[in-house]
């Protein structure tokens, strides 16, 4: 059974957040949802862009909004309009990194919402025509609509993002530590239609702060990228940050094909691991192949020219250790 280690603090770093940062997704009104939802977290979703570079801004798709924005549909005149957010209920207004868009609250002929305005001041000004709107406020990955009404004066709106954040990281049973380039999580959130999950963010560095909706979320690390992986339900609570460390059974393992064991490492050498069911789980060409490996048996084989070797061995969470495969005289 994987273990996780929880801390929960105010989530005084989520003031500070940087703007670029703040707008991940496209937002889209609740009206009109795109998700991608799936039915469990697959294995080919949970090792996608593993490997990655930790990209500069860990963005979704690009927003690909309209250029300009449309009129209102309206022949009253422009009233000015303030809108802020807050993170919690009772707590303070957000001073930076959040993305406005305001759209139409009637559909267009193809069924969709017009997109009106869009800022990215965090206390955002528009100038509307007294009527009915949809605001759409996003920081991070945590997003909020609402309807709201604008009359004629000034109109000061506020928006309840009902967000906190989440910080993940992992290590070996034992406390081992694991270098960050091995290490990369998934998280998933429930679909509002109760189909199932829906990925939030994939290809996440460990230490990296992600802003989300409040509620529950299911979260894969993965250490390498053949099979070892950690899972963990972890609750996001408004306007605290939660940090979880998630603990792996596996360790890092390097092989090499030796003439005698501790000599040197021949090269050329093929290298297949599979578990004792047959599985294939790693291949590779390379005198000194390293990856990362759940706990279990395995049966490792050296291929050098056509010569074959082979020898069972056995993976216990620890430290990174050296496994020798003796090339013997046929």
């Amino acid at each position: 059974m994987n273990k996780i280690r929880l801390t929960s603090a105010l989530m005084i770093g989520l003031w500070l957040v940087s703007p670029s940062l703040a707008q991940e997704t496209a937002p889209v009104p609740p009206v009109r949802p795109d998700y991608l939802d799936i039915s469990s977290p697959s294995d080919q979703n949970q090792n996608q862009d593993e490997n990655a570079e930790e990209p500069e801004e860990l963005m979704d798709a690009p927003d690909e909004g309209p250029e300009t924005v449309v009129p209102p549909a309206s022949d009253g005149p422009p009233q000015p309009v303030t809108m802020s957010a807050r993170v919690a209920e009772d707590g303070p207004f957000i001073p930076s990194g959040v993305e406005w868009r305001i759209y139409s609250i009637t559909p267009n002929e193809k069924g969709e919402l017009d997109l009106l305005a869009r800022s990215s001041d965090s206390i955002a000004s528009f100038s509307l025509p007294a009527g009915q709107y949809i605001a759409h406020a996003a920081y991070g990955r945590a997003q909020a609509s609402d309807t709201v009404t604008v009359v004629n004066g000034p109109n000061q709106i506020e928006i309840i993002l009902d967000a906190g954040g989440l910080e993940l990281n992992a290590a070996v049973v034992g406390d081992i530590p694991i270098p960050r380039r091995w290490l990369r999580f998934t998280v998933y959130g429930e679909s509002p239609n109760g189909g199932g999950k829906k990925i939030v963010a994939q290809a996440v560095a460990p230490g990296r702060k992600l802003y989300l909706n409040s509620g529950v979320y299911s979260v894969v690390s993965h250490f390498g990228d053949v099979n070892a992986s950690a899972r963990a339900d972890l609750r996001v609570e408004p306007g605290q940050l939660t940090a979880a460390t998630l603990y792996h059974k596996a360790a890092q393992v390097t092989f090499k094909l030796v003439s005698e064991p501790g000599g040197e490492a021949i090269a050329d050498t093929s290298w297949i691991i599979k578990t004792l069911d047959g599985e294939t789980v790693f291949q590779e060409k390379n005198a000194f192949p390293q990856t990362v490996l759940e706990q279990g048996e395995y049966i490792l084989i050296g291929k050098l020219g056509s010569r074959v070797f082979n020898r069972e061995f056995e993976i216990v969470p620890g430290l990174p250790r050296e496994i020798e495969l003796l090339a013997e005289a046929n």
